[in-house]
């Protein structure tokens, strides 16, 4: 189902101004909030669209990306990435691959009874191994495609499989990795934390990559071609003339991969138009000819 105008759903104009959109949120998180519609389905999917709109067009940056390509440049996880905005697999498994992952770091509610008064599923069965944690360290790249990565445990080596597009801070649950248990019981299991380096020119947002670009005042007024660095290497980009700063550009396909099919979010390139400084005597005075002629109608 396609997602609803973000505008549309707060009930404001796309000229609305900050206040009008935080007033226009308000009003409706009052109205459809959880605590004062107990059990109604319907009032907490209206809060949580509402919240998912108000959260894009009360950012400058992303109401900018909205406007210009829609919900594509704010959301370039919708459809299926499974580690953009936090774990959406909490209290389950996830098999990507071929590799097992859960996201569960509680036990069961039986465990938390038998722990507390010795029944339950916990009494039930033999105890279990301890869980290990460790930490794992990728490059932005190896987070973005992929990777597998081997490490060591008490003296054994344990291939690890990561899939394409984890984020930094998600943390994997290998069962059966874990310590071994006593009298019989099962292994505990393994929780590697994700940590992904920063990259000197790229940050990221879900499946959508932004970067960065700064051209002269001069490219900006006439139009030009610039490379830009992406996770597949340099990327020609035209920019047209009369280029504000601030202007971003999308490079589709150049994100992250947010599906097992192989589907990625999009690169926003934004444009910084560059105010030069300590110009000659010439530089100035070219500049003072095309202030005149700004003047006198030439341009418009």
């Amino acid at each position: 189902m396609a997602k609803r105008d973000y505008y549309e759903i707060l009930g404001v104009s796309k000229n609305a101004s900050d206040d009008e959109i935080k007033k226009a949120f308000r009003k409706l998180a009052l109205k459809y909030h959880p605590d004062k519609n107990p059990g109604d389905k319907e009032a907490e999917a209206k809060f949580k669209e509402i919240s998912e709109a108000h959260e894009v067009l009360s950012d400058k940056q992303k109401r900018a990306r909205y406007d210009q390509f829609g919900h594509a440049g704010v959301n370039g996880a919708a459809g299926g990435n499974p580690f953009a905005g936090g774990n959406p697999f909490e209290g389950g498994n996830f098999n990507f691959n071929g590799q097992s992952f859960n996201f569960d770091f509680g036990g069961g509610f039986d465990d938390i009874l038998g722990s507390l008064f010795g029944f339950g599923a916990s009494a039930r069965r033999p105890r279990r191994g301890r869980d290990l944690q460790t930490s794992l360290t990728l490059t932005f790249e190896e987070a973005i495609f992929g990777t597998t990565k081997t490490i060591s445990l008490n003296g054994k080596s344990l291939p690890v499989k990561i899939p394409a597009g984890i984020d930094d801070g998600v943390s994997i649950r290998i069962r059966g990795e874990g310590g071994e248990a006593p009298e019989g019981g099962e292994k505990g299991d393994l929780y590697i934390q994700i940590r992904v380096k920063p990259h000197k020119h790229l940050t990221r947002e879900g499946a959508i990559i932004l970067s960065e670009e700064k051209i002269s005042m001069i490219d900006a007024a006439l139009g030009c071609e610039i490379e830009v660095e992406t996770v597949d290497g340099k990327v020609t980009m035209k920019v047209p003339a009369g280029t504000d700063s601030g202007t971003p550009f999308k490079l589709s396909g150049h994100g992250v991969p947010f599906r097992a099919d192989g589907d990625r979010g999009p690169h926003i390139v934004t444009i910084l138009v560059e105010t030069p400084k300590n110009l000659s005597k010439k530089q100035k005075e070219l500049l003072e000819e095309f202030k005149d002629a700004k003047k006198r109608g030439l341009f418009r």
